[in-house]
Formats: C-alpha cells, structure tokens, sequence
C-alpha cells in the first residue's frame, strides 16, 4: 500500500469514526461528513491520474458537485433547526416531535 492510499484511507476512516463517536452537534455531523466526501473525491481524482482513464474524468467533478449540494443543504438544516430550536444539538432534532 502507498502511502498516498493510506492517507487517503485514514481521512476516511476518521471522518466515518469522527461521525460515528462525536454526534453530540450537527456541525460536527457535517464536517465529518464532508471531509469524508473529500477524501472519495480526491481518491477517485488519483486513480483516474494513476490509471490515465479519459472516459471517467468527469466522475471527479460530479462526486464534488454532490458534495457541495450536500454542504448546501446541511447548512441550510443547520440554520433551520438552530432558528426553531435554538441550538444544533443532535438530541433536539427528534423526528417524532412536532
């Protein structure tokens, strides 16, 4: 293993447990979810480069147009909920409250 893949695989990886174990604010939900997005974008961008594969080199830039949607909408979530509820707590964003 590289050590550009294992990079790669470690800014998954910390992303996805950074997720997984700091869920207490949406912000952090969020970045978490973004910067693991970036590490599959910049995963998908070197191995397009290390293969010189024309015919998936627009693959890259719709993973990173997603991915800005995704920030897009989080944010506008953030700010919807931090209005009505008056904080990004996680425990406050129950689904069955009305």
């Amino acid at each position: 293993m590289t050590f550009m893949n294992f990079s790669i695989y470690s800014a998954f990886m910390l992303g996805m447990l950074g997720l997984i174990f700091h869920r207490t604010h949406l912000l952090a939900a969020l970045i978490c979810l973004e910067g693991m997005m970036l590490s599959l974008y910049t995963a998908m961008a070197m191995w397009i480069t290390q293969f010189d594969s024309s015919s998936f080199s627009f693959a890259p830039m719709i993973l990173l147009t997603f991915s800005a949607c995704e920030a897009g909408t989080g944010l506008a979530i953030l700010a919807a909920t931090t209005r009505t509820h008056g904080s990004d707590l996680m425990q406050n964003m129950n689904m069955l409250q009305c």
